[in-house]
């Protein structure tokens, strides 16, 4: 598998060194409150549904958006870990990356003057390999450096709201 994985990173590569426009564009992702804070999502093909916990007044018919949004991060690092390792040619028999966020949900009710989001986050990974410990932690570096989840935890983002209003 990691050879298939190496050869379609260095395709891949290559046709973005060569047109770089190929490598440049516009993610979008849909979501419509069906019933209470459920919250349904799509993107292209995908369809995933979000909520809130009954506590919070959710019917729990899914994650929450920061579940997702953990799950996001520690996907995007696991998946570029493994790129990498296949590019450079490091075994690894397993990779496991665990995200902690700390935070404050008195934010996100307007009773504390904690930021609404995470407070600090933490990723630890975990590789079962033969390889050296110098060739595992190149495999992370160069994925922690190619990353774009890290990259938008990492980076405050420009983020700019457009309003339509459908009159009644």
């Amino acid at each position: 598998m990691g050879e298939n994985i190496g050869a379609a990173f260095e395709r891949v590569a290559r046709v973005l060194s060569l047109r770089p426009s190929l490598g440049r564009d516009t993610g979008i992702t849909r979501a419509r409150i069906r019933d209470g804070l459920t919250c349904d999502i799509e993107a292209g093909r995908w369809r995933l549904v979000a909520d809130m916990p009954g506590p919070a007044g959710g019917a729990e018919a899914g994650p929450t958006p920061g579940i997702y949004g953990r799950a996001a991060l520690a996907s995007c690092l696991a998946i570029s870990y493994a790129m990498y390792a296949a590019k450079l040619g490091v075994p690894i028999q397993s990779l496991d990356v665990e995200v902690q966020a700390d935070f404050d949900d008195g934010a996100l009710y307007g009773v504390s003057d904690s930021p609404p989001g995470y407070l600090e986050v933490r990723y630890v990974v975990t590789v079962e390999t033969t390889a050296p410990e110098a060739d595992v932690l190149r495999v992370l570096d160069e994925g922690d450096a190619h990353s774009p989840y890290l990259d938008v935890f990492g980076r405050a983002q420009s983020c700019r709201r457009v309003v339509r209003i459908v009159g009644a």
